[in-house]
């Protein structure tokens, strides 16, 4: 992981975010009097030239001229301090103002969605009701089509059967005319065959009674003759889809006239064809009698066909009114639809309005979230440059760095009361640095560097120390311990999860960082050798943790250790455990597996306040040598990860025998602990970091010029509320203790020089 410089940026100038012009690179800020900041703006240049500003002191060696120094530079920091946390006041108010304009607007679209959508449904329900509608009008309209086409083709077939019985009317017109015509021959030819038979009464005198009798006869067939010919006259109408037969009856006729004819000649000759005369004039009346029989069959068929001629004109007339009220319906019909369709139209310019609204408000919306996203994004550039400025601030004055981290509930726990236990303040000045206990009524208040609600990720924990272990590798003493009673986290903390990658615990996450950085600092030239060491404190004794040799782990039976460690602290300020094994590493997993070793060869017991209960005090230690080939530069940095022994009281731990000794070993070296930094605070002239092996070790990170953090861990139920409140004074009083200025160890490479680790 890159340096703080490297993971945020500044803008061309900070009086930009206000909208103020910008002052030159070179300027010096503007005046501040009426009050502490006023209207003071900074540039970057000059912000930055603030940072990096050494003190200049003609007299190294004096205390008097390094403290006017550093509190001159203290005083040109604040108004920048402030002037930031005004500034970031001003990003949260400006935020929320954002965020209330952007929950408007997301109203206001919800609410027009919503309108547009039931608009849409109803007009959905409309077109489909519609649709509906004219499909059964037109299946109904289709129907009709086909009833009202076979209605006129029967029509048609109608009236081509009256014009076909209309031309046969004519046709029997002008037969029945060329009849008369002929019947009138017939009578004159008759009336010369009477002056012929009177001329001849002596010759036929045998004959003139069949004569008298064949003009009776002929009398009735003229008579018959006119009766059919009236007859045929009122029925010329009805007689259309009959033509054939009267064809064969005019055929009759004619064969009667060819017979009359015959019979004519048969008169001139009455001599020889009189008996032959006498045959015709029977045949004659045998066929007048067939030709009554086919006249009244032809009456009768004739009625049979007008009656069926008006069914269909009724029925025509009644398809006809049917066929008009269904086109006024289907007029109607196409009206409606046309004003559906109207409807419709004024519908989709309602909802293109609509839309075009839509879009506008998604527009604005956007540019709210990118204003928004741009106030973040300052507002996380601000923080980010007022944590290093607050850093800068605390290493100036060489205080331990405090951060609180509370874990979640367990499953013993009282969760319901949390809420009555313990909070956090949420005013601007206490925001992620608060907190507050509750016990007895009372209510107490503390402030850290950074507090750690329980639901917290170890990642989000991580990334709040990531530049604190950068500046190992940067040659800078590194100290990391966490503090807390019995069961509050602390080896979850720095340990985490086994076999759970998102659970990993600081020191699993520093060595893959470090390692990480080793590899991209190679480009530059950068060469890093790295060891480790790893022990524990146990009942005041010193056991490495990595020893290949079981018995130095091991107790004898009256109570010696198999090996003595001492410490040793040489003029650098190094520390240094003799007979320690070290190990040198190249990777991360060479430091996990040795990290497991470790762990397995850890001191843990059950108690009634913790099922697995770290009975010593975990001291990993990373030595780091960097040398640069390009600059010949070398440094050499260390980083102490420790995870203390729980405090914890004994009638809530119920401890016996060994446990009960291992108690009271844990509280002395605690109680040890809690005197150096009573002292440190006090800035007494002696400090009892000899008192315990764990103050001892500790002394280069309590009072030299190491950065220090400690973690102080808590537990949220209300039965352990008596230890989180020792414990959050404990970490008060550490938070408020000086203990120098951090110093970076660099050097400039010889040809024989070489890091060397005790």
């Amino acid at each position: 992981m890159v340096s703080t410089a490297n993971n945020w940026r500044f803008r061309p100038a900070y009086a930009m975010v206000n909208g103020g012009p910008d002052l030159a690179p070179n300027s010096a800020p503007a005046s501040n009097a009426g009050s502490e900041c006023g209207d003071v703006e900074f540039t970057r240049e000059y912000v930055e030239a603030l940072l990096n500003e050494r003190p200049k002191r003609k007299d190294r060696f004096s205390l008097k001229e390094k403290c006017d120094s550093l509190t001159e530079y203290i005083r040109r920091l604040k108004p920048v301090i402030r002037w930031f946390q005004e500034l970031e006041g001003n990003y949260l108010l400006e935020h929320e103002k954002l965020q209330n304009s952007l929950e408007v607007s997301e109203l206001k679209r919800s609410e027009m969605d919503l309108l547009l959508k039931n608009k849409v449904e109803e007009l959905n329900s409309i077109i489909a009701e519609l649709r509906k509608n004219y499909a059964s009008l037109q299946e109904k309209f289709t129907k009709e089509e086909l009833d009202k086409m076979a209605a006129m083709d029967s029509l048609t077939r109608e009236r081509d059967a009256r014009l076909e019985i209309e031309r046969s009317k004519y046709s029997l017109s002008d037969e029945l005319e060329r009849v008369q015509r002929d019947l009138t021959s017939a009578k004159q030819q008759n009336a010369s065959l009477s002056d012929m038979y009177k001329r001849q009464q002596e010759y036929i005198a045998n004959l003139q009674h069949y004569n008298s009798k064949l003009q009776t006869d002929l009398s009735a067939v003229e008579e018959d003759r006119k009766r059919v010919e009236t007859e045929k006259a009122s029925m010329v109408e009805n007689l259309g889809m009959y033509r054939g037969q009267l064809q064969v009856s005019r055929q009759c006729q004619d064969d009667a006239v060819k017979q009359r004819d015959a019979l004519a000649n048969e008169v001139a000759s009455l001599k020889l064809e009189l008996q032959q005369a006498r045959d015709d004039c029977d045949q004659h009346q045998l066929q007048v009698q067939s030709l009554s029989a086919e006249f009244t069959e032809y009456k009768e068929s004739t009625e049979k066909s007008c009656y069926e001629w008006g069914n269909l004109t009724s029925k025509n007339a009644e398809l006809e009114a049917r066929c008009l009220v269904q086109s006024d319906q289907i007029k109607e019909l196409q009206d409606q639809l046309m004003t559906a369709e109207k409807k419709l139209q004024l519908s989709d310019l309602s909802t293109m309005e609509r839309r075009a609204e839509y879009e506008g408000q998604k527009n604005v919306i956007s540019e709210l979230r990118t204003r928004l996203a741009d106030a973040e994004f300052k507002l996380i550039e601000g923080e980010m440059l007022r944590k290093k400025l607050h850093n800068e601030n605390l290493e100036l004055k060489g205080n331990i760095r405090v951060f609180c981290r509370v874990r979640p509930f367990l499953a013993e726990d009282d969760s319901n009361t949390e809420g009555k236990v313990i909070s956090y303040p949420t005013s601007m000045d206490a925001l992620g640095r608060g907190i507050e206990l509750a016990q007895n009524g009372q209510k107490h208040s503390f402030k850290f560097d950074r507090v750690f609600i329980p639901d917290v990720s170890q990642e989000d924990v991580f990334e709040d120390i990531s530049q604190l272990v950068q500046s190992a590798l940067d040659g800078y003493k590194v100290c990391i311990f966490a503090y807390g009673q019995t069961g509050s986290g602390k080896t979850y903390t720095m340990m985490g999860k086994p076999g759970d990658p998102e659970q990993k615990g600081l020191i699993p996450r520093t060595l893959e960082q470090i390692f990480k950085t080793r590899q991209f600092a190679q480009p530059q030239g950068w060469k890093y050798e790295m060891q480790v060491s790893m022990l524990e404190i146990y009942n005041e004794t010193i056991r490495d943790l990595l020893a290949t040799n079981r018995s130095s782990l091991e107790r004898t039976e009256n109570g010696t250790a198999g090996k003595q460690y001492t410490i040793k602290h040489d003029a650098n300020g190094n520390t240094h455990v003799s007979d320690l094994t070290v190990v040198d590493v190249h990777s991360a997993k060479e430091v996990s597996y040795l990290l497991e070793r470790a762990a397995h060869s850890r001191s843990v017991g059950k108690t009634q306040m913790n099922e697995q209960s770290s009975r010593s005090h975990f001291v990993f230690t990373l030595r780091i040598y960097g040398v640069n080939e390009s600059t010949e530069q070398q440094v050499q940095g260390i980083l102490n990860l420790i995870d203390l022994a729980g405090s914890e009281r004994l009638s809530k731990s119920g401890s016996t025998g060994d446990r009960l000794k291992e108690t009271q070993a844990i509280n002395k070296s605690l109680s040890s602990l809690s005197d150096v930094i009573f002292a440190l605070a006090k800035k007494e002239d002696h400090v009892p970091f000899r008192n315990s092996k764990l103050t001892y070790l500790l002394q280069p990170c309590l009072g030299g010029d190491s950065k220090t953090l400690m973690f102080v861990n808590i537990a949220p139920d209300p039965s352990s509320v008596g230890e989180s409140l020792c414990s959050l004074r404990f970490a008060a009083r550490v938070n408020a203790c000086e203990i120098g200025v951090p110093r970076r160890q660099t050097y400039t490479r010889t040809s024989d020089s070489r890091l060397s680790y005790g």
